[in-house]
């Protein structure tokens, strides 16, 4: 493995283009030793198939995305939801990873009730905090940028999210810091150290702001390098809060997807060198 890519973590979704064994192989073959995982094509590919694939080429699993959406008002549909989580954090112990992030979930139907909504997060997490940790998986709570709060997660600041980590043992619930999510915000480094002298901070990850938004705002995030957010800086505050662990590049993009997949991969190690270490 590249000795410089050590910490660099590339998520499936900055390349979902290639299959899994077609990503675990470029992995290989650039020295890039994390990988954080989506749920969706490691179902299709067979947990147990892919744990045995990364594990097999030495790889390790960063992060597993994506558990949560954990707002619904009806009885029916909050079951259906903690049967997801459930599932989610067995297949993040079968692929030996030691953290779910967790999308929260936007607003039901029809309801503008934001604080319920962070509530019904809160009573959900006591269900599957504990259920996680007898399994060896840490939920890290992401916060999203605000745009976000109607349709998929209510939680928009690190202080919210740490508002609800709180609430449960640092060893099983902490938080998910996000460039792409919270680099406009000016309470986040304060925030940030908060999570890292609590042990909350689970995972680092990466994407740049660039403008203008595609159609839809969700696959708007920037290569590195190419926005506005100053990446060596934010490494600085989580490293500042005790954070030494896999930085993760996460990318949801059109125009990368449209790429050959070992191209973008390759060219996101090379701007991780140049604009993070």
């Amino acid at each position: 493995m590249n000795p410089d890519l050590a910490r660099f973590s590339v998520n499936q979704m900055t390349v979902k283009q290639l299959s899994l064994p077609e990503l675990v192989d470029a992995c290989v073959r650039l020295g890039v030793s994390n990988v954080g995982l989506w749920r969706e094509p490691v179902q299709a590919y067979g947990v147990e198939a892919a744990a045995k694939l990364v594990r097999d080429a030495g790889l390790t699993v960063t992060t597993l995305c994506r558990g949560g959406f954990l707002t619904a008002t009806e009885p029916v549909e909050r079951m259906e939801a903690l049967g997801d989580n459930h599932a989610a954090i067995e297949e993040a112990a079968a692929l030996g990873t030691d953290t779910l992030v967790l999308v929260s979930g936007g607003l039901p139907l029809f309801s503008k009730d934001l604080h319920g909504a962070r509530e019904r997060i809160a009573d959900a997490l006591a269900v599957l905090a504990p259920y996680a940790a007898d399994r060896g998986v840490r939920l890290a709570i992401e916060p999203l940028h605000p745009m976000y709060a109607a349709d998929r997660c209510v939680v928009s600041t690190l202080t919210q999210a740490l508002d609800l980590a709180e609430r449960f043992p640092a060893d099983q619930v902490g938080v998910a810091v996000d460039t792409y999510h919270i680099w406009w915000d000016d309470q986040a480094p304060a925030q940030i150290a908060r999570a890292g002298a609590a042990g909350r901070i689970h995972t680092f990850q990466l994407a740049d702001w660039t403008t203008p938004l595609p159609e839809g705002v969700l696959n708007g995030r920037g290569q590195i390098g190419d926005g506005a957010i100053d990446m060596r800086e934010w490494k600085g505050y989580v490293e500042a809060a005790g954070y030494t662990g896999p930085i993760e590049v996460e990318l949801f993009n059109e125009a990368l997807w449209a790429r050959d997949g070992h191209e973008v991969l390759a060219e996101t190690a090379e701007r991780f060198l140049a604009h993070v270490i």
